[in-house]
């Protein structure tokens, strides 16, 4: 079972929590200005006139009662025309109001996505890796689309129900401000109330992130098609599907929990409101009785008591969600917060790399006292390497798992920075090199590589986009990937869909999947460098034979780097590195090393052996 999560940090003092969550309002503000400015202002004005138009009813309800008991039927009349416009206009504004919103929430969520995954790009590798990074990447997807128009409306509507409260407080207060100050006090208790449990459900939801993230694993593992034949075959459904159930059980009852104390809190002091409400209800009926309002008086009072309370308690709900969206809004913020690593920062007066006269020009690849520590941990993933490889030297990397191989090739591709030392391409310091400069020169193939459920050509084509539209560069690479017999066998060639996610898509074997993927390998028709990370894990020996006896002649001058654990290949590379707890210990030809005896000759032997 998973360890349980840590307890939700301890709450911050009310007033704190208060001032900062009303401080991301403007944010969202400036984020729904940048997206619809028109709409923004369609939605003020909207708002203005939803607050004023109902006291003009309020009025002319007050006219008609009068005009009724003089008697007066062109007064009557004349006033239940104009309370008949004024009802047309704000249910005309209404729905011009709900448009409007709908409209700049619909443009609003498409923006701000865009935002979070420009954001996401921007990231380095290291983010991804990091669950804590990732919870932050999760939440701010979650409230995306929703909170910033929200805590926008929210703001308006404060607008709109002060103004309106504006305007009732005044006929109240002539009639007696003792009503006004009663209306008030009765609503402040229900607000506070909702204002504290928003702060629960927000600490609760943030807390319980990380599970949130292994539930919608779990619910992954059980429904997606690459992981149905080993639950099936392995009969882990009920296992995975108890845990699913248990943790869904949790998260009902804590939410359970807290809707039933909210609903309580909330129900008990909104039945205050109500009470003081009806008492004034009875004296405002008591002093008609005795004659000293009129009838019209009556009602418009009436109708400004209730009408006024449930302003006031709008404006405090609109508070309330403010504070709630402000709260929610936090998460966005802090996500569009995460500092962007230099790597993914291109500076646009760099055509190629920058210039670094101290360093001395030399064709190749050179690693100077490189160590590396993944975030968060102790041990060395890499450590003390020295290691230079001339430009169009064919370079195999072979050890147990663990011990460094993938680790080497993220430093070398520069998904990381090396945690001590330095790496340098041709005389330059990685990081003086233009990321997009860098990365054209490098064509890399990890044994996990993306099957993207799009079309063959596409996933050809995205091993270099400049491509992607070009037919005759894709088949090249086809061809220079060995996929030629996999495009030959799709209904549609390079526009087939490939996989099982959308309809009419064409689900390959692993071998094929492996093909295609170093086809778009071979699409970099630039990079000098390749780097392949068991690139044939998922072929027999024939197609594994095939596909190197056409690498070796398509990389002839450039650079390589293939881990495999197949020494019929690994044996075919200019130069052999054996690393072990991420140190260089031997290095060679393959008959240098089998002289050696040592750790290479050792691996060999026993693979050697199996085909005895």
């Amino acid at each position: 079972m998973p360890p349980d999560p840590p307890p939700p940090a301890p709450a911050r003092p009310f007033s704190e929590r208060l001032g900062e969550s009303f401080a991301h309002v403007p944010k969202a503000a400036a984020l729904v200005w940048r997206s619809a400015r028109s709409g923004t202002i369609a939605l003020s004005i909207f708002t203005v006139a939803a607050a004023l138009l109902p006291l003009g009813m309020a009025y002319a309800g007050k006219r008609i009662v009068d005009a009724l008991v003089l008697r007066s039927k062109a007064e009557t009349l004349r006033w239940v025309a104009i309370e008949g416009g004024v009802l047309i206009t704000l249910l005309l504004v209404q729905r011009g109001l709900a448009l409007v919103r709908a409209l700049v929430g619909a443009r609003l969520s498409v923006d701000i996505n865009v935002r979070i995954l420009e954001k996401a790009l921007s990231l380095g590798l290291s983010h991804f890796e990091d669950p804590t990074t990732y919870d932050m990447l999760t939440r701010a997807r979650r409230e995306a689309s929703s909170r910033p128009l929200t805590a926008v409306t929210d703001a308006l509507q404060l607008l709109q129900q002060t103004l309106a409260f504006a305007g009732y407080a005044a006929l109240l207060a002539a009639m007696s401000p003792w009503v006004l100050v009663a209306l008030v006090a009765a609503a402040v208790p229900a607000t506070l109330a909702e204002m504290r449990f928003s702060n629960q459900a927000f600490r609760l939801r943030n807390w319980r992130s990380p599970e949130g993230r292994r539930l919608t694993y779990l619910e992954y593992v059980l429904a997606n098609d690459s992981h149905v034949k080993e639950v099936k075959l392995f009969g882990l459904g009920p296992l995975l599907l108890g845990r699913f159930r248990r943790l869904g059980e949790t998260f009902y009852r804590e939410d359970r929990d807290l809707a039933v104390r909210r609903a309580a809190w909330g129900a008990a002091l909104s039945l205050v409101g109500t009470l003081v409400l009806y008492g004034f209800y009875a004296f405002t009926a008591l002093a008609a009785v005795a004659g000293r309002r009129t009838l019209g008086e009556v009602t418009l009072y009436l109708i400004a008591m209730r009408q006024g309370q449930q302003a006031f308690q709008s404006a405090l709900t609109a508070v309330g969600g403010m504070y709630e969206n402000g709260l929610y809004l936090s998460n966005l913020s802090a996500f569009f917060a995460i500092t962007t690593p230099p790597l993914l920062t291109t500076n646009p007066e760099l055509p190629g790399s920058r210039e670094a006269p101290h360093e001395k020009p030399e064709a190749g690849v050179r690693f100077e006292g490189v160590g590396f520590r993944y975030p968060g941990r102790e041990t060395w993933a890499l450590r003390g390497v020295d290691l230079f490889v001339p430009r169009g030297q064919s370079v195999a990397l072979v050890g147990h798992n663990g011990a460094g191989k993938t680790t080497f090739v993220k430093l070398l591709t520069r998904l990381y920075e090396p945690t001590e030392g330095r790496i340098l391409l041709d005389g330059r310091d990685l990081t003086a090199w233009d990321p997009d400069a860098l990365r054209s020169r490098v064509g890399v193939i990890f044994q996990d590589f993306n099957r993207y459920q799009l079309s063959a050509g596409e996933n050809v084509g995205f091993g270099d986009v400049t491509g992607l539209e070009d037919e005759e560069r894709l088949r090249l690479a086809v061809s220079r990937g060995g996929a030629d017999d996999v495009v030959a066998s799709l209904p549609a060639g390079l526009t087939t869909l490939l996989g099982r996610w959308f309809r009419d898509g064409v689900e390959l074997s692993g071998g094929q999947w492996q093909k295609v993927a170093l086809a778009r390998a071979f699409m970099r028709e630039r990079a000098d460098i390749l780097v392949l990370d068991e690139p044939t894990a998922a072929l027999d020996a024939d197609a594994e034979h095939e596909v190197f006896e056409r690498f070796r002649a398509l990389t002839q001058g450039r650079t390589t780097f293939v881990i495999s654990h197949r020494f019929p290949t690994v044996r075919t590379a200019d130069r052999i590195i054996v690393l072990e707890g991420g140190h260089i210990t031997e290095e060679g030809t393959h008959h240098s090393l089998v002289a050696a005896a040592g750790t290479y000759a050792r691996l060999f032997a026993l693979q050697a052996g199996g085909y005895q």
